[in-house]
């Protein structure tokens, strides 16, 4: 019986040094295994703050960025559209398309270019709507819009229309920038609008955008605007690379004029040899599926090239 003892504790200690064995070499491979992921991890994907250039201006206009706090925030916006990889790289490739139309107009009415990325700002270069009701690229209430000429209807939205607004747009900042003699503040006020603007300024003792406090929002909209245009005007250097087949085409399209009632959008759109949804999608102006024109007004309505096809 002592033998049989003896033996039965001898297997059990054989077994538990090979099972301690396995356990150490595992262990072991694990660790190494780790270790490789780690250094090819690293080797791959770099995480890094993002410079941007010590002498900057905004439309002409010198932005501080010898003061901490300036420099500060100007940083928290280039990180965050340098690091929102996929957000920045849909605004790259809209601004191919886009940009062509809304660069003409700011430069008629004497707006800086650099204002064409309020724009990205405001609306990601599309029709979006605010929780506040403001619609289209440059984010129009009804009340400016209307205020600037555009028309708000139940079949016309001219908020939607993207020359019509630029345009509204482009008179809104100049008449801003008279009245304060800043882009940045016009910008600004674009933002948070002119009374706001004045009030702070009469409380805070101070005319310039750089020296304000103006709530998170608007606060961080000249630096966001800034930030913006760093990375679109040199998107290699934060590290975006786009090959010019993969922007966003711009659409070319005749145009129609129309001066009487359209009882069907959808007709109207088959008897020029386009679909429906390629009609709104160039006149997103159009708010209905139908345009009754009761007072006659001649619009200008844009039909894509069926010839030209753009991949």
């Amino acid at each position: 019986m002592m033998k049989k003892k003896t033996i039965y504790i001898t297997i059990m200690s054989l077994v538990l040094v090979v099972l301690l064995s396995a356990f150490s070499l595992l262990r072991t491979d694990v660790s190494a295994t780790s270790e490789m992921g780690k250094r090819n991890f690293n080797n791959s994907y770099y995480i890094h703050s993002v410079d941007f250039p010590d002498n900057l201006t905004f439309c002409g206009e010198k932005v501080p960025l010898q003061n901490f706090d300036v420099y500060e925030s100007l940083d928290r916006e280039v990180t965050v559209n340098t690091y929102w990889q996929s957000q920045t790289l849909i605004f790259i490739k809209k601004a191919n398309r886009y940009f062509s139309i809304i660069e003409p107009i700011l430069e008629q009415y004497g707006v800086p270019d650099d204002l064409k990325y309020l724009a990205v700002a405001e609306s990601g270069l599309s029709n979006t709507v605010s929780q506040a009701g403001a619609k289209g690229f440059w984010q129009f209430l009804k009340e400016t819009a209307t205020e600037y000429g555009l028309e708000v209807s139940d079949e016309i939205d001219e908020r939607y229309h993207l020359e019509k607004s630029t345009a509204a747009a482009a008179q809104y900042l100049k008449s801003a920038y008279e009245k304060f003699g800043s882009w940045a503040l016009a910008a600004a006020a674009y933002n948070m609008g002119r009374t706001n603007i004045v009030k702070q300024i009469e409380r805070q003792k101070t005319d310039n955008y750089f020296d304000l406090i103006l709530g998170d929002e608007t606060g961080r909209y000249v630096y966001r605007i800034l930030a913006l245009k760093l990375v679109l005007e040199s998107p290699e250097e934060y590290g975006f690379y786009v090959d010019s087949d993969d922007m966003y085409p711009v659409i070319k399209y005749k145009t129609v004029k129309v001066d009487s009632a359209i009882n069907s959008l959808s007709d109207f759109a088959a008897s020029q040899g386009i679909n429906y949804k390629i009609l709104k999608e160039l006149n997103p102006w159009l708010r209905d599926n139908q345009l009754m024109n009761k007072y006659g007004k001649s619009y200008e309505i844009k039909i894509a090239d069926t010839k030209y096809r753009t991949y």
